[in-house]
This record gives structure tokens, sequence and C-alpha cells, in this order.
């Protein structure tokens, strides 16, 4: 049953500086975009935390009960080395270094990203295009561009004018720069570069004979500039106007600011109603930097191999911790930080655990209704978290009172706080409870080493014909029997 007619939902708009009501361009339907990775290298704990905010940006949405169409991309061509318009394309320069094809070091990283938002239990988007699927759009909007008369080639390659554009437009507005201040700060240029002025952005970049990613233009063969993927890929599964954009705090200029003009340029119309963005993670209280060694990778937080942290952490625990913050609030990863949300995490799940042993009465002392509604207040405050999470731990108060018997509850309270306990905590902040996962594999483990008995006594009384039928029925199964001279162990 869809909810959102009832709740007032305030999402804070980059592009005003304010929170505003959220009010969809078609009732009961949401388009949001999500600038994906760029995969030339593993996913870090930075970029894994933009994800997860709008991970649970977009499981509130679907609570609420609105049909969300979720892009999030996949960048794998074009996204130059320090976010410039000269120089080596990122992936590129990894498949020369690595002396791989460009599209094995995407490949690799692509299935890294996939694997580690699956172990912290992320939904999957609705469409996640490619930069490299997308060449074809990716080109008539430059043509749309140039027509418009603010793109302009130059030996192959193709800009956009911004001092132009900003005539009847306004370059600067998500970011709050000023286009006047933004020239005069900057040094002119050396002659040799082929822009009418320093913050024009590459369309079209014309390959150089060693670069191996490149296609057919009618400029050149080259290859498309960063921010024009995005737009070509949120327009064609959004259309020209949608609801809401995302990324990290880090995109809002100048690869958001491009794409706002990109859009305005080609269609005459501002693209997006809500621009929302994900504040930074640090560690230990700095920059977190491969060259310094102040960095952490999401798998290493699992595996426990580091030098940061004091042991493992299950990927629910980091998860809570993360959503202890509000997402447009830097946040300092530390093992004291994690090993604190452990506490709480395993408080949480304790509660939950006891819900089954609480018994009803004939009336309820609690005020459960108000106390659902403080929930959803939290998420309806820009997707507030951690407010979320202190209601939460209110309601875990209320469970150990009512298991004590300190505290009364109908049965029909019982089961809206049990309904809203789950849904938050499961459906929405997308949490796990490790403890039952690590109690169904051991009950897995239990049964499958039991099976193996059975085969070995069979195989011992010479009943192969049971033996091989236990063996086949689990392999049916996925789980694949292995006999060694130590005896008979198992792969799921």
């Amino acid at each position: 049953m869809s909810s959102y007619n009832t709740q007032t939902l305030k999402i804070y708009n980059s592009l005003s500086g304010e929170k505003e009501t959220f009010v969809p361009i078609n009732e009961g339907s949401i388009g949001m975009y999500v600038c994906g990775p760029t995969v030339y290298s593993n996913v870090h704990l930075g970029n894994l935390r933009t994800f997860m905010s709008f991970d649970v940006i977009f499981r509130y949405l679907l609570h609420l009960g609105y049909k969300v169409r979720y892009v999030r991309n996949i960048t794998d061509v074009g996204h130059i080395v320090d976010d410039v318009d000269e120089g080596e394309d990122k992936i590129a320069k990894k498949a020369r270094l690595e002396q791989l094809e460009p599209m094995e070091v995407v490949q690799r990283y692509t299935v890294d990203f996939h694997e580690i938002l699956k172990a912290f239990n992320f939904l999957p988007p609705s469409i996640e295009p490619t930069a490299t699927g997308h060449i074809i759009e990716q080109i008539e909007i430059i043509k749309k561009i140039i027509d418009a008369g603010i793109g302009y080639e130059a030996n192959g390659s193709v800009y956009f004018d911004v001092v132009k554009f900003n005539e009847t437009n306004n370059y600067g507005k998500l970011s709050g720069r000023n286009i006047e201040d933004m020239l005069a700060n900057t040094r002119d240029l050396d002659g040799q570069s082929d822009k009418r002025n320093p913050q024009d952005f590459a369309l079209w970049k014309k390959a150089e004979p060693e670069h191996i990613m490149r296609w057919p233009s009618p400029w050149s063969d080259g290859f498309p500039g960063w921010h024009l993927e995005c737009t070509a890929m949120s327009t064609k599964y959004l259309g020209n106007h949608f609801d809401i954009h995302g990324g990290g705090m880090d995109l809002k200029f100048p690869h958001h600011e491009c794409e706002i003009a990109q859009n305005e340029a080609c269609t005459g119309q501002s693209p997006v109603n809500y621009w929302m963005h994900a504040n930074m993670l640090t560690l230990n209280g700095k920059k977190m930097a491969k060259s310094t060694g102040n960095n952490i990778l999401p798998r290493e937080i699992l595996t426990g191999e580091n030098t940061i942290l004091s042991k493992a952490f299950p990927a629910s625990v980091a998860r809570f911790f993360m959503l202890q913050a509000h997402y447009r609030s830097i946040l300092d990863f530390s093992d004291e930080a994690i090993v604190a949300a452990e506490k709480g995490y395993k408080r949480l799940m304790e509660a939950i655990d006891a819900l089954k042993q609480i018994k009803t009465s004939t009336n309820s002392t609690l005020d459960i209704a108000n106390w659902n509604q403080l929930c959803y207040d939290a998420m309806n405050d820009d997707f507030n978290t951690p407010i979320l999470i202190a209601h939460l731990f209110e309601g875990v108060r209320y469970i150990n009172l009512l298991k004590d018997n300190k505290e009364s509850i109908t049965a029909a309270d019982l089961e809206t706080l049990i309904s809203a306990i789950h849904s938050f905590v499961f459906d929405v902040l997308g949490l796990e409870n490790q403890k039952a996962a690590d109690s169904s594999n051991d009950k897995l483990e239990g049964t499958i080493n039991m099976l193996i008995d059975m085969r070995n006594k069979a195989r011992a009384d010479k009943d192969f014909a049971m033996s091989d039928h236990i063996r086949d029925q689990l392999l049916a199964l996925g789980i694949q029997l292995k006999d060694s001279k130590e005896g008979t162990t198992f792969s799921i």
C-alpha cells in the first residue's frame, strides 16, 4: 500500500540551497539518476558511502510506495586524469600501465564494484548503462549543441563555449560560482590550446595515434568528453526533465555544472528538479589517499586484512556505522568508531530477536503510533538516518521494557511495532541480522555434514547407489562434495 500521500518528504536541493517539499513530476513515479563509478580501480570506501546514501534514498522511496526508475551509470571511457580536458583517459592509462586491453580493465573493476555492493546489501539500480554503450546518443547531443551555436569544432575536437552559453543562461548556478570570477582567476591560454576560453570543456576529443579507445564521429576518430555521458544516459532513460540527480559532493563542479549547461543548451530547459550531493568520508581525521597509506578498501573491512582496524567487521556493521551520520555531513572512519557502531548494531539486533518473547495485553501503555510517525518524520526530513536510528533505539528501549513486563502492549500495537522495526531496519536502512545469518549458516553446515556422514556409511556398506544419490542431490542444490585422503569436504 502506498503511503507517499500521507507523508510530506523534504529534500535538500543543492540548486536552491534549501530543503524543499518533494513533488514528483508524475504522481506516484520518480526518475532518479546517480553518477556511478569510473571503473579503473577498486571501489574505495568514500565511493561506497555515496552509493550507500542513494541506496537508502532509493529504498525509502520504494517503501513509500513510489515506482522508481533508478539509473546509475558505469563510466568506462572519457574520464580524463585529474578531471581536466587534456591528458590521458583514466581507463586507457590503467590499461597501458597493466598492459591490458581497456575493456579488460573495465570488466575487472566492474565485477569488483558489483561484488562489493552485493556484499553490502545494495539494491541494484533499475538500469545500469555504460558510456561506451551510448556513443551514438552522445554524438547526437553534440550535434544539437553545435546547431544551437554553443558548441564549436577545433582540429577534430569539439568544445562547449561557456562564455557564449552564459550570455543567455547561468553557468555556475549549482556550484555558486561566477563566470567572470572564474575567467579572472584562470591563466590565459598558452596559444597551444584549441579552446576559445579557459572554462570551455570538451564534448568530443580527437584521439591521438596511440590512443586505443576511439570511435568514428563527424569531427574525428575520438572519444566523448566525461560530462557528456551522463547527459546522454539520463535523458535517454528519464527524459529531458526528471526528478532527482545525485552524486558525490566532489562532482558538483565541474561535472554536474557542465551537465546542466549541456542539457539547457540542447533542450532549452533545466534537466533536474532536485540535485542531491553526498559528503565525503575521512579516515582517522585525514583525507583518504593511497599515496599516504591512509586508505582502506571496503573488502579489507570484511576480511580484516588491513593495518587500520583491530579486526574484521561484517558488512552490516560497516553499513550501520555509515548511516549513523547524515549523508550531507562529513564522516570520519576509524577503528574506535566502528567498534562502537558494532556494539550499537548488536543491541539493535538483540532487541529485534527479543520481539518474539513479548506478550500482548488488553491495553497499551506505550504510544506506538506516535513512535512510528517519528521514524517517518526522520526520513521525511531529507533522509535523516541518524535521527531515525535514534528513534529505533527508543524502540529498543520499548522492547526491553515490554520483555521485562514493565510496560504493556496490545496485539495490534505489537504488530505495528514489529512491522515498523523490520521495515526501517531491514527494508529502508538495508541492514541484515548477522546473528540470524550466522545461525542459518551453522544449521546448513550441520545438515551437510550429517549427509556426508550418511554417504560415508553408504560407501562403507558398499551401497554406492545411495552414496552417488546423496552426492548428486547435493550437487543439484549447488553443493559440491570433494573427497580426499583427509576426508570429504564441501563447497557451495
